[in-house]
Formats: C-alpha cells, structure tokens, sequence
C-alpha cells in the first residue's frame, strides 16, 4: 500500500511508518523536524521499505498541497495519515493560535487536497484518510483548553467527511487515542492513565484502519470516561473539571 504520514518524526507518526514499514507499504513522511525525520525514514528503510521523507510545516497550505501532489506522481496514495500535531503547553496567545494552526489547519491542508487526488480517477487499491484527533477530543477539559478544543474539531469533522464521502468510496476514519508515548506526553506533568507505547497504539490503530473502522478509540476506559464527562449536564461537567490535576509543561 502507498501511505502518506504527517507528523512521522516523533510518537504515534514514527510508530505508524515503522509498523508500516514492516508490512512493506510505500512511504511518504513528512515532519518539521528534519533530523528526527530522517531517523524515523532510515529506520523504515532499514526494514526494506521504500520510503520518501520531506521537512514540511503541515500549515504550510501551499507546500502541503505540492507535496500530495509529488508523492501522488511518483505512486498512487491509498491512505493518508492526517497525523501532524502539537500540544500548546501555557495557554498564551501565541501558543493557543499555533494549536489551532497546527491541529486543525494543518489537518485541513492535508485532508482537502487528499480528497481531490482520491477523485482524480486513478487506479488505487484503496482511498483512506485517517485522522489523528484524541481522547481528549470528547472534552472540553479546563487542563488543556485549546488542545481539546482542536481535537474535538477534527474529530467531528473526520466523522462527518465519512459520512459525505462515502458514496465516493473515500473511507475516512478518526483516531482518538489516550496517553500515547510522544513528545508530548514526555513533557506532562499530569496523571496520565492506562498509558501506552507508542508501537502499540501503532499496531491497533493500522489493524482497525484496515477494517474501516470510524472511531479508533482505546484504551476503553479512557474513551468510557471522557465520553460520559462530554455528555453530562454542564453543571456536573464543571465540577468534575475542578478535581482534574492542572496540567503543567
């Protein structure tokens, strides 16, 4: 398979390319960092998988858009991995605007010109984008306001593009993990249960994703528990807000 991964230089970007390289699949990664990028494409390469890495910034609309578009050319893309994200850490004007930039832009510059290459006609096996929103998407949670914010945006829309796209046999489906192993969680400070390694989140979210799967959301008891609190009247949701720890990185 011919596979996009946005955001592949660190945490569950890194662990979908190289569990994907262990399948065999084509790769185009891409990340902003370029050193921990080009680690993560000389592990897959090392596991014998073809595989293409470039140092782009995902809010980069333009630059994403041309990318898609080489790597669409040099072999037909099956699935995109609308990966690439951040945490905002101190929820400052700067860092809050980069959240959304990155989180959403960014989800928005890799989906929208997927979709158009996914209706171009050409002969693919399949036509999947994946979406990497997270547990903390079914908030709103006082610890990360902007973070779940961002992801509770995405994961709507990712469901709802799955719905319209559909009858176009465009599969779409929505990530919505725990506490993975990443950069991000290297830097909490908070609790942070049933925690995860990275390469097995990997090996759950490629195995649903194969099987077309909407909501990709594990642990369990992450996904029982934050849903109730998204679903509770707000007085109740308030309140549990207030006995959450502060998050601080």
């Amino acid at each position: 398979m011919n596979i996009v991964i946005t955001g592949a230089s660190s945490g569950i970007g890194e662990a979908l390319a190289i569990e994907c390289a262990k399948r065999g699949d084509r790769l185009f990664l891409c990340g902003r960092n370029a050193q921990r990028l080009e680690n993560t494409a000389e592990k897959c390469r090392a596991l014998g998988a073809a595989t293409d890495a470039e140092t782009i910034d995902v809010t980069d609309s333009e630059a994403v858009a041309q990318w898609l578009t080489q790597c669409e050319n040099k072999a037909p893309i099956e699935r995109v991995f609308a990966n690439a994200g951040v945490s905002t850490g101190e929820e400052t004007s700067d860092n809050v605007r980069r959240t959304f930039a990155t989180n959403v832009g960014g989800v928005v510059n890799t989906v929208l010109p997927a979709i158009e290459i996914f209706r171009n006609g050409q002969e693919r096996t399949t036509k999947q984008i994946v979406i990497t929103s997270s547990i903390a998407g079914y908030g709103p949670l006082k610890a990360c306001p902007s973070y779940s914010a961002t992801k509770s945006c995405v994961k709507t829309w990712g469901l709802a593009l799955r719905g319209m796209l559909a009858p176009e046999g465009i599969a779409v489906s929505v990530i919505c993990p725990g506490f993975i192993r990443s950069r991000i969680t290297d830097a909490n400070t908070c609790p942070m249960p049933f925690f995860m390694e990275a390469d097995k989140a990997a090996s759950i979210i490629l195995k649903r994703a194969d099987k077309n799967k909407g909501m990709i959301s594990f642990p369990w008891p992450m996904r029982l528990s934050t849903w109730f609190l998204s679903i509770m009247p707000q007085f109740l949701n308030e309140l549990i807000n207030k006995l959450l720890p502060k998050k601080i990185i």
